[in-house]
């Protein structure tokens, strides 16, 4: 089986490809274009039935991943099944399935069997799980049993994975080098592949045999995504040399895998102060030769706790308008707790309005539906409002719970609406055909 960058290098539009057009609006030929030069993704494992289509690219929307899965502490599948259809119902367009403890086939096949969305993990979770369940050390981890289960999760359905591929010998030099950091290591999956080198005295098998992870994923047509494991977990670490070191090695990998024939996503940082978000897309897009770039975020600072989807919302919005692909979520409970349903929805809801913002500025030629918004809330048109809001129940529970007097205007102004008062000053140049079709 020819995976979607095979088919596209060979000419071919494939059904994928064509409703993937028809959701962004674009020529079938540009998307096939965009994936025959590996600029875009479609995770599509065949093995998952009814799954949705989403592309992940250059030209195209901005994507929202959205990540549930238990904890030591918190292992309730029934919950994680409630947190997967709570994304999948705020909008999310991908979903990563990052359990850590409790009966992980059964977590994961329970979330595959109720969700539409496109699902990831990161299949070092699971490995070193189980690893330190039969012999209680994460450092006899064998990279026979890793690889296995790898093909075994991914027959299950999985259309796309984060893999630490990057992490090598030269990284973790640069780690010791530069003397640690202030923020620690923030990657789970990350911190015990350093740790299994570290004791084992080896390379990453992961880096090694990158060949043999591209053919699975290959034979599945599923998304390899270079995992950051050794991103920022503080914004003073920032672009440090470790950093830096395994982004482009995660280059450099997502270049070789394309050759392969396998379609190839770069992660990056969860902590970039502000003013460095554009230069580190900057970086990936020209050492990666554009390949789609998935960001956690991400935080620009680090004092946010309990608002960080707030923070994070700064940072997608930044990163999408600079060109990110997709981005992860930040939920309220992040740093502090296992995120909740609750938080999940709000995670979603300020992350899709954060990539929103972004490509509106990075595709201003996509702003209709921000002028149609503006047009009916100037023509106080309440009901044709709701019809363009990205949280229509949300500003019509807000209006219900406080409505005015006067039911055109809102409880805001009331008698002092600049609304009311603007269309009686102008009502006689707008006729009805002006008011549908108001000049920029």
């Amino acid at each position: 089986m020819k995976t979607q960058l095979e088919l596209a290098r060979d000419g071919k539009i494939t059904d994928i490809m064509q409703q993937v057009a028809a959701m962004e609006g674009l020529p079938q030929e540009y998307i096939r274009e965009k994936v025959a030069a590996g600029e875009i993704v479609i995770p599509c494992n065949p093995n998952r039935k009814n799954q949705k289509v989403v592309g992940i690219g250059t030209g195209l929307r901005t994507k929202v991943n959205a990540s549930i899965g238990t904890s030591s502490d918190i292992c309730d599948i029934e919950l994680e099944v409630k947190k997967a259809k709570a994304a999948e119902e705020e909008g999310a367009d991908t979903l990563m399935e990052l359990s850590a403890d409790g009966d992980l086939d059964a977590i994961r096949r329970q979330v595959l069997a109720n969700t539409n969305l496109p699902v990831g993990n990161v299949p070092l979770y699971q490995a070193f799980k189980e690893t330190i369940r039969k012999t209680r050390n994460p450092a006899k981890l064998d990279p026979a049993y890793l690889f296995d289960l790898i093909e075994k999760q991914l027959a299950d359905g999985l259309s796309f994975m984060a893999i630490h591929c990057g992490i090598n010998q030269y990284t973790i030099e640069r780690l010791r080098a530069q003397g640690y950091r202030y923020g620690g290591l923030a990657s789970k999956g990350g911190t015990f592949m350093v740790a299994w080198m570290d004791a084992n005295k080896k390379e990453n098998p992961l880096y090694e045999q990158f060949d043999r992870v591209c053919e699975l994923m290959k034979k599945y047509d599923a998304v390899l995504s270079l995992g950051n494991g050794i991103r920022a977990g503080a914004i003073h670490d920032s672009h440090d040399r470790a950093q830096m070191a395994e982004m482009i090695i995660n280059c450099e990998l997502a270049e070789r895998g394309r050759k392969l024939g396998c379609q190839m996503m770069v992660e990056g940082p969860g902590h970039v102060p502000l003013d460095e978000i554009e230069a580190n897309i900057i970086l990936e897009k020209r050492m990666s030769g554009n390949a789609p770039y998935y960001v956690l975020g991400p935080l620009p600072c680090d004092t946010g706790a309990g608002y960080d989807h707030i923070s994070s919302a700064i940072g997608a919005a930044s990163s999408a308008r600079f060109g990110a692909d997709l981005v992860c979520y930040i939920t309220p409970a992040e740093h502090l707790a296992l995120p909740n349903v609750a938080d999940v929805r709000e995670g979603v809801r300020a992350t899709r309005l954060a990539v929103r913002i972004g490509d509106v500025a990075k595709y201003p030629e996509r702003r209709e539906q921000e002028k149609q918004a503006a047009m009916a809330r100037r023509d106080m048109r309440w009901g044709d409002l709701e019809k363009y809001l990205l949280f229509p129940e949300k500003a019509r529970e807000v209006r219900e719970t406080r409505m005015p007097s006067e039911q055109k205007t809102c409880t805001m102004c009331g008698d002092f609406c600049a609304m009311k008062q603007g269309m009686k000053i102008f009502e006689t140049d707008l006729s009805d055909e002006k008011k549908s079709e108001c000049p920029a």
